[in-house]
């Protein structure tokens, strides 16, 4: 299996539990995570402070994440939230766990 850094994902980010919530999509999780957390990224993630990785998905093709990030992106504020709490009850930063 590939490492985290190289498989495609959709993931969510957070400024704090609760919070302003972001969506994307990418191929290099770890590098993309580096990215957001530093301010490398302009846009709605950097201007809100989004930095929490608080839910991941990972896809076996960019076309099948694209799809879902557009769906999740439809979905109401409280279903965004059963999805990371079903995965991330505390909302910790899961950028930690994909650098283990």
């Amino acid at each position: 299996m590939a490492s985290w850094d190289e498989i495609i994902a959709v993931y969510m980010l957070a400024n704090r539990k609760h919070g302003t919530l972001y969506i994307g999509v990418t191929a290099h999780l770890i590098q993309r995570m580096y990215q957001h957390r530093e301010g490398h990224t302009p846009g709605f993630a950097t201007r809100y402070g989004c930095k929490v990785l608080v839910w991941y998905e990972p896809h076996e093709s960019i076309s099948e994440a694209i799809r879902r990030e557009k769906s999740l992106k439809s979905y109401r504020r409280a279903n965004k939230i059963n999805l990371i709490e079903a995965m991330n009850p505390d909302w910790r930063d899961l950028y930690w766990d994909l650098l283990k």
